[in-house]
């Protein structure tokens, strides 16, 4: 049976957290750069030890302006720190309510960077293995933060998106750039059922690009973030697709 793992971004304030946890495997938790307070952390850490979901880290840029979704110059050591210092935040807290920290997604801006630049994903890479070598990567599929990942001793899962279009080159169309947002639900739906059945998504220019998909991205800030999220559960249910968090 095929299989893959739901994760949602949450702890970003959008009020949905208590309706989405239920519907994901996987949480990747606002470290408060780029979103959220102890308080936000708290609140999550607690939501996902109560539904089962695996709690990771999500550490991004500290940029609220932006929502961590500018891209900033930045050296390897600032990002081996970012990571470093916002995941062990997290795990902290996660200690305290006796929840195991299980994974680790960077965040915007941060994530598109280091799929990008092999420097700023062995940074990455370095601080998650710091904090914990037994974390999970999560990573753009193809990217050079699955790589390091790999090469740094890391287990890593691959990623795909629901509502992101894709280049030729199998990453994502800049969130500039018209169509970087799918904003229809039925092809969102369509496109992650191939994305797992066959590895291969569509891109922005009409060419296709085989992507694997060990976990499946459902941004949590969007005003339908709910009813697609208890839509695609039940596509994914229908089609024979178990879902279920990474590992054994």
């Amino acid at each position: 049976m095929a299989r893959v793992d739901l994760n949602c971004d949450l702890g970003e304030g959008s009020g949905h957290d208590a309706q989405l946890m239920p519907l994901v495997t996987s949480a990747n938790i606002a470290c408060g750069a780029h979103a959220g307070d102890e308080s936000t952390m708290r609140t999550a850490l607690a939501l996902a030890r109560t539904h089962g979901v695996a709690a990771g880290a999500h550490p991004g840029f500290a940029d609220r302006e932006h929502f961590g979704r500018r891209e900033i110059p930045v050296w390897p050591e600032e990002v081996y720190q970012l990571v470093l210092t916002q995941t062990r935040a997290l795990q902290l807290l996660a200690r305290e309510l006796g929840v195991a920290l299980t994974h680790v997604k960077p965040h915007g801006a941060l994530y598109n960077l280091a799929a990008r630049n092999t420097l700023l994903a062995e940074a990455v890479a370095r601080a998650v293995y710091e904090v914990d070598p037994r974390l999970l990567l999560f990573g753009l599929a193809g990217s050079h933060l699955l790589s390091a990942g790999r090469a740094c001793g890391l287990e890593v899962v691959s990623e795909v998106f629901a509502d992101r279009s894709y280049e030729a080159d199998g990453t994502l169309t800049p969130r500039g750039q018209p169509g970087a947002v799918i904003e229809s639900e039925d092809k969102a739906a369509a496109q992650v059922l191939r994305l797992v059945r066959e590895g291969r998504v569509r891109t922005a220019a009409g060419g296709e690009v085989a992507v694997e998909a060990g976990t499946v991205c459902l941004h949590g800030d969007g005003p339908r973030a709910v009813s697609f999220a208890r839509r695609l559960r039940a596509e994914l249910s229908a089609a024979g697709i178990e879902v279920r968090r990474p590992g054994p």
